[in-house]
């Protein structure tokens, strides 16, 4: 080797030590790394960014903006709400929530499965007592699992994808071609989970808790016609057991039922009165089938999808104090809307337009986020601050962005679009069909994650280009010998041991150029070997930081590393062992 590949693999060894050591975040890290080999001359200022524009890469971002539109349509909970049910045992409740959670990720990126479905498995633990050390790993699992089955289910998918394509004389895979290792490990690790795993985990209480909030707001929500709650009974509408909220009482046509029963049923234009703190009336207002009872959201001047829910206090100077709701015109006053009000922890009885104003009290209003800005320093307000994540979903525009997504994969699937192409149409289609704006869009997308990418495909450029991967691959071959087998297993084990360290793309683009450079070495084709990389990159169980889900769910379940080693290295093993047995024989090696 000559000093370009020892200073290659000198800094590689840097950049692992810092992600294992978390000295920065893995996209600084890499860039770093990046930096550090194109001042010294090993890799050139065009080969080093050529990364972000790799096809792998951009498709990554354009299936973040798909996800958006999912996600703010309110379609992946349409999706997973039924599944989930009101399960009371453990296993059962396991299933309910792994089943769905592997079956989404197998068609959008995982992160964003976990992040939507973690509030949900917090509050179902809330409700059925089941602690979320029960819950939280097997929701990771499942992700992970699922994204192991589609092209597009995990980043790393794409990326191996894209490393693929600029590979002379290599073809990239079809959408579903990965799920002839992707479908039995999931369903191998599905079963494992359900029989084993869940006696593995650990029974303790997690990071979230039910805090006693002092204020606690009373909020009316209205069955409206044509709602999909009407004719169901509290229980199956899922208003019994919220946590946070209770439903005082029902106003059907002036008249007051006071103590629901559970199997009550609801009809159109009842009036529910809830009483609870600031986080359950946001899951609320989310909840499809029901608005606010008042009428004034009809006349904000700004559309739905760009409100959102504000706290203010009232201070003794504003103008309307002594007034109801109504009296003060408030909507008209401040184009916000009354949806909530809190008093000194008390339950206020009146409808939300006859309530009298008080010195003191909290109001939980929809309008704009200019509102905020506008009233910061107003007298009328002690304090104004804005509620996270609190935009309503647009549930009309649901089946829009499932049928866009739906496309996608049809059009992918049969090849009349490569997934780049379809990527991009969809992700276009999300913003015009106003699924998504292109505010959330921009938002949408993980910028650190596609630098991570962009910034590991140019070191891989510089293991190529110095003669690192070769040499690398060389010294795999002299411990291992040169058959193909038992080089596909030392590259998977090598896969591996880097994702659990570092992270999962970067692991991957790291170890493809040492894992080429191998195949050609041995004579072998390089197909298994890349599924070989994306599983492995993929079926990171064993620690907390080897998959970015993981580490998600790793505080709000109450975890330690121990946890993961023990219920996750048996599935590493599995993962290694399903595809040792069935990419050689679909592939040929």
């Amino acid at each position: 080797m000559d000093w370009h590949a020892w200073i290659t693999l000198g800094t590689i060894a840097l950049i692992v030590a810092a992600l294992v050591r978390r000295v920065a975040g893995p996209d600084l890290i890499l860039l770093g790394g990046l930096a550090g080999l194109t001042t010294l001359g090993v890799v050139s200022p065009a080969d080093a960014v050529a990364g972000f524009g790799n096809e792998g890469l951009v498709t990554v971002a354009a299936l973040f903006v798909v996800v958006a539109g999912l996600t703010q349509t309110g379609a992946m909970t349409m999706l997973v709400q039924p599944a989930l049910g009101r399960s009371r045992s453990v296993a059962s409740a396991q299933a309910r929530l792994m089943l769905p959670a592997a079956g989404l990720s197998a068609f959008l990126n995982n992160t964003p499965i976990v992040a939507m479905l973690m509030p949900v498995v917090s509050d179902w633990c809330k409700k059925t007592g089941i602690n979320p050390s029960k819950l939280f790993i097997p929701l990771s699992y499942a992700a992970i699992l699922g994204g192991t089955c589609t092209l597009i289910g995990t980043s790393t998918n794409l990326v191996v994808n894209g490393l693929l394509l600029a590979q002379p004389g290599q073809r990239g895979i079809t959408m579903f071609e990965i799920a002839w290792v992707g479908l039995p490990l999931t369903l191998l690790g599905l079963v494992y989970m359900l029989l084993v795993g869940r006696r593995l985990l650990p029974d303790r209480a997690g990071a979230f808790g039910v805090n006693a909030d002092p204020r606690q707001y009373t909020v009316e929500m209205i069955v409206p016609p044509a709602s999909l709650l009407a004719g169901q009974s509290i229980e199956q509408a899922g208003l019994r057991h919220l946590p946070g909220l209770y439903l005082v009482e029902i106003d059907r046509a002036g008249e007051v039922l006071p103590a629901v029963a559970p199997e009550a049923r609801l009809h159109e234009g009842d009036r529910l009165v809830f009483a609870g703190i600031v986080e359950s009336v946001v899951d609320l207002r989310k909840m499809r089938g029901l608005e606010p009872a008042t009428d004034q959201l009809f006349k904000l001047s700004a559309p739905a999808n760009q409100r959102c829910l504000i706290e203010a206090v009232v201070s003794p100077s504003c103008p309307i104090v002594g007034k109801t709701i109504r009296e003060g015109r408030f909507r008209s006053n401040y184009n916000a809307a009354v949806i909530a009000v809190a008093r000194h922890g008390e339950r206020l009885k009146q409808k939300i337009g006859d309530i009298a104003l008080q010195p003191g009290d909290t109001l939980l209003l929809e309008t704009s986020p200019s509102f905020a800005d506008q009233q910061r320093n107003s007298r009328d307000f002690y304090l104004v601050s804005r509620v996270e994540n609190s935009t309503p979903p647009r549930f009309e525009r649901a089946w829009v962005a499932l049928v866009i997504l739906a496309a996608m994969v049809t059009v992918v699937t049969a090849g009349l679009l490569t997934m780049l192409q379809a990527a991009l149409a969809a992700a276009v289609l999300m913003i015009l069909t106003r699924c998504c704006t292109g505010a959330e869009a921009r938002r949408a997308i993980d910028w650190p994650v596609l630098l991570v990418i962009g910034a590991a495909f140019g070191i891989a450029e510089a293991m190529h280009a110095s003669g690192a991967a070769h040499a690398t691959a060389s010294t795999v071959i002299g411990l291992v010998g040169d058959n193909p087998l038992l080089v596909l297993i030392a590259v998977y084990i090598m896969t591996s041991i880097f994702t659990e360290m570092i992270t999962n793309n970067a692991a991957a683009v790291l170890i493809f150029p040492i894992a080429y450079a191998a195949a050609g070495a041995v004579g072998a084709p390089f197909m298994p070997f890349a599924i070989a990389i994306m599983i492995a990159a993929s079926a990171a169980f064993a620690t907390p930081i080897g998959y970015q889900t993981n580490l998600m769910v790793y505080g709000p379940g109450g975890y330690r590393y121990t946890d993961y080693l023990r219920v996750g290295l048996p599935l590493n093993v599995a993962g290694l062992l399903v595809t040792v047995l069935v990419a050689p024989r679909v592939w040929g090696l």
